[in-house]
């Protein structure tokens, strides 16, 4: 039996909801890191003893189209699955079920799913510091009572995760980070991008057609010297202040 961790996790975020659950099944998890440009997804094929968490954030209530795209490519040869939606304490909408539908496509057999709350990526100072003490507290809970599920030899109720089909519409790229004068072009950023949308040659800015929002390179750049537009995020902050100041909690669906 192998444990295997199918994350995509530009900010950290998502890794660490993805490292509280799963460290709780076994201390030899293969992490597959979706957000690497150059991995070849398709060479991954499991088979129905193993056990696998695939977990991604909520980008507007949807799976990040660049993580559905390489998710899709791997053969999960009946193992039994938990999905792990992680989003800035908004709403995830119809994340989960998306990605309940990816995953049936891939060949797993999805058996729970969990939604968890982390630091926004864009308007950080909505759930800063999450997953906090309480989070981690109630996603170990919740891990224990979803391994002894994919464990089961039978199951046979019926998975059902917040979220509606048709999924609500995609949203592209909304803010587009650039360079200030702190910038010393030492290339990080560009290495460090999911969808390899900053020209190593031109790294002030990026590729907007490509851009997903992520904001790797902000939180990459060892000089602080990456940032979005202030005007912008502060739009940003002021439009998610009714939706984003209350507290949500981590939900468990089994």
């Amino acid at each position: 039996m192998r444990y295997v961790q199918f994350i995509f996790s530009p900010t950290g975020g998502t890794l660490k909801a993805a490292e509280t659950v799963s460290e709780v099944w076994s201390e030899n998890v293969e992490i597959v890191d979706l957000s690497d440009p150059n991995g070849d997804f398709s060479a991954y094929c499991l088979d129905k003893d193993d056990i696998a968490l695939i977990a991604l954030p909520s980008y507007g209530g949807r799976v990040p189209s660049v993580a559905a795209e390489r998710l899709g490519k791997i053969n999960g040869g009946g193992a039994k699955c938990a999905l792990l939606c992680v989003y800035g304490n908004r709403a995830y909408e119809d994340t989960l079920v998306e990605m309940e539908d990816i995953a049936k496509a891939c060949g797993f057999e999805v058996r729970a799913a969990i939604a968890a709350v982390a630091e926004h990526s864009i308007a950080r100072k909505y759930a800063s510091g999450r997953p906090d003490a309480e989070d981690i507290k109630r996603l170990k809970d919740f891990s224990v009572a979803v391994l002894e599920k994919l464990k089961a030899e039978v199951c046979n109720w019926e998975l059902k995760p917040a979220g509606d089909r048709p999924y609500k519409k995609l949203s592209g790229a909304g803010l587009v980070p650039k360079a200030n004068q702190y910038c010393v072009k030492c290339g990080v950023c560009a290495e460090k991008c999911p969808v390899q949308a900053i020209d190593r040659e031109n790294i002030s800015t990026a590729d907007s057609k490509k851009c997903i929002s992520c904001m790797r390179c902000v939180k990459v750049c060892p000089h602080a010297a990456r940032s979005g537009s202030k005007a912008m995020i502060s739009a940003v902050s002021l439009m998610l202040k009714g939706s984003c100041s209350q507290r949500k909690e981590c939900e468990l669906f089994i």
